[in-house]
């Protein structure tokens, strides 16, 4: 095993590090809590269920694709996608209405949270194309293939 291929694979598990085990175990563990959250957005009780549902199987499911290398582009796409949506949907700095008159509002932490959303979806993103573009193709010609994390060079 090479330094290359242990280095993926660290990098591969500090990037799903906050949705697994974290996040998933989070809502796993406070699912009444993270239901009434998710009501802030989706009202109907089964509705922010459902939703609650398919983001916690995207944070197991995904994560684990991206660690083991199986349909990891799929699974980093999705993920990115993921950070997107959470960041519209949830991270909403706009709504406090105190983003500018208050350096220590409520608005501004949103704000920064909201980016940060953006930026982790960004490099799932790299996982999907690579850092210099080369793997669009191959991602766009077979979805759900392997990138191949671990194979020596």
């Amino acid at each position: 095993m090479t330094a290359a291929v242990v280095a993926a694979f660290l990098v591969r598990c500090v990037m799903v590090l906050l949705f697994l085990p974290f996040s998933a175990l989070d809502k796993v563990l406070g699912f009444g809590h993270a239901v009434r959250q998710a009501q802030e957005v989706f009202r109907p009780r089964w509705l922010a269920r459902l939703v609650l549902l398919a983001g916690l199987a995207i944070e197991v499911f995904c994560s684990l694709g991206v660690v083991a290398g199986v349909a990891d582009r799929a699974a980093a796409f999705a993920i990115a996608g993921y950070c997107a949506v959470t960041a519209v949907l949830f991270k909403r700095f706009w709504k406090p209405g105190d983003f500018r008159s208050d350096p220590d509002g409520r608005g501004r932490g949103l704000f920064w949270d909201f980016l940060k959303n953006l930026a982790l979806g960004a490099g799932f993103l790299l996982l999907v194309v690579g850092t210099d573009g080369s793997g669009l193709q191959p991602f766009l010609d077979a979805p759900f293939a392997s990138s191949q994390p671990y194979r020596s060079q």
